[in-house]
């Protein structure tokens, strides 16, 4: 009986429990390298387990997916609206930012004696790497076809592998029989990959809780104070979002997003805790189908929109910029301002779903309009804690983009949509009954 009762702590409680915990150890350990030097590791160790399996994971269910649809032309008319729709998504939400640091100006009145500055050596350095890279649109595109898809995986470039994966498994599709063993390779992989996750998974409390003790215990907890306002405005910001922006996109199709919510519960609390999309790609990639995405749409919209469909990341983007011009008294006129969402367009475009890129972004953005760099060293203190909101966004705006593409073409399986509840609780209780009958 014990053992039963311990079960029915779910994965959602787990890490709502490591957050607090990790929240409190922080703060009584402030300052305390020890936080640093043992504890930070474990949440370090958590999220290399999670960047392992992602590119397998995206790889081989591109593969069986793309092969199961075998057709260049769908793939290709299903690229062109997935690109479509994030460019009309992503722009919302860098106008919605503007319009309401505009509104609240916020950054006003803000006393820089107050805020700690922090050190923003590093992300200056990865700045001034991404900016001899350049991130023009056409090297996007260029980017997008590897010269050596070993390195692409080896560094984790999205795009690269999505490309090399949809034509591989074009490829399949076009030899016939001699291609199924492949597919069957692949869907081996696939399966084996998912079942590494749900192990990965069962240590994310401690991964959560390590990194939130060395972030609390690093800033403290009265960094906080000065910049409540940003803090505010930003998860403000992000739930209207999430609510009405994303809402009324789901609405339009057919579908819920508070339904899309419930059903990522546990992804949303992973993302908010580590920050990092990453953490929950494989995940949401099982969740979508099981919610009745196919899988060549999942496999193809979540992991390219991990590059181009970071709503959160431009929307907090949007706000920052205008709080430190603010902070400095510097009046951004209107053509600045568009400069603003034009660079934001393109610079957001291409970059990765770990922790602090979009802080990178920022810093290229802002020398675009002539606001000083060195305000970003006021905000880098509370940076992780809007990064966990930015990054739920992010989630969420991505999940939703599988479901509207799926809706779109006409494939979303809507049985499997409005009953994943209770299929949830049929196969929980299907195991459990496997599990006793063992």
């Amino acid at each position: 009986m014990e053992k039963k009762k311990r079960k029915k702590i779910g994965l959602a409680w787990q890490i709502l429990i490591g957050l607090v915990l990790g929240v409190i150890v922080g703060a009584v350990f402030y300052g305390n390298e020890n936080i640093t030097k043992y504890i930070y590791p474990l949440g370090v160790i958590f999220m290399n387990m999670i960047k392992m399996i992602v590119v397998p994971i995206i790889i081989s269910t591109l593969i069986i997916g793309v092969a199961g649809q075998g057709d260049l032309k769908q793939v290709g008319k299903l690229g062109l609206k997935t690109l479509i729709y994030f460019e009309i998504i992503t722009t919302i939400a860098i106008i919605l930012g503007i319009f309401l640091a505009d509104i609240t100006k916020f950054g006003e009145g803000v006393n820089m004696k107050d805020l700690t500055k922090g050190d923003i050596s590093s992300y200056v350095n990865s700045s001034e790497e991404m900016a001899k890279e350049s991130h023009g649109i056409m090297d996007t595109i260029i980017s997008i076809v590897p010269t050596n898809i070993v390195s692409s995986m080896a560094s984790g470039d999205m795009l690269p592998i999505i490309f090399f994966s949809v034509l591989f498994g074009i490829g399949v599709a076009a030899i016939g029989e001699k291609g199924k063993p492949v597919l069957a390779f692949a869907q081996g992989v696939a399966d084996a990959m998912f079942w590494v996750t749900n192990t990965i998974m069962k240590f994310a409390p401690i991964g959560v809780f390590a990194l939130i003790a060395n972030t609390v215990a690093t800033f403290g907890l009265s960094s906080l104070i000065p910049l409540g306002k940003l803090m505010i405005l930003v998860y403000f910001a992000m739930i209207f979002f999430i609510v009405v922006v994303l809402g009324i996109t789901a609405k339009i199709v057919g579908l819920s997003i508070f339904r899309i919510v419930r059903i990522l519960k546990d992804e949303l609390i992973l993302a908010y805790s580590t920050s990092s999309s990453e953490t929950v790609l494989p995940r949401i990639m099982i969740k979508t189908e099981k919610a009745g995405v196919p899988k060549d749409i999942g496999s193809f919209v979540i992991p390219t929109g991990y590059s181009f469909n970071l709503d959160g990341s431009t929307l907090y983007q949007a706000i920052a910029a205008l709080f430190i011009a603010q902070m400095y008294d510097i009046d951004l006129a209107l053509s600045q301002q568009i400069l603003l969402v034009l660079t934001l367009m393109v610079t957001s475009k291409g970059i990765a779903g770990v922790p602090g890129v979009s802080f990178v972004v920022l810093l290229s953005t802002l020398g675009a309009v002539g606001i000083p760099l060195e305000g970003l060293a006021f905000i880098l203190g509370v940076d992780r804690l809007l990064d966990m909101m930015r990054t739920v966004v992010n989630v969420c705006g991505n999940t939703l983009a599988a479901f509207v593409m799926a809706k779109w073409e006409g494939r979303l399986d809507m049985d499997k949509y409005n009953n994943y509840f209770e299929n949830e609780a049929a196969e929980l209780a299907a195991k459990a009954a496997a599990k006793e009958h063992h």
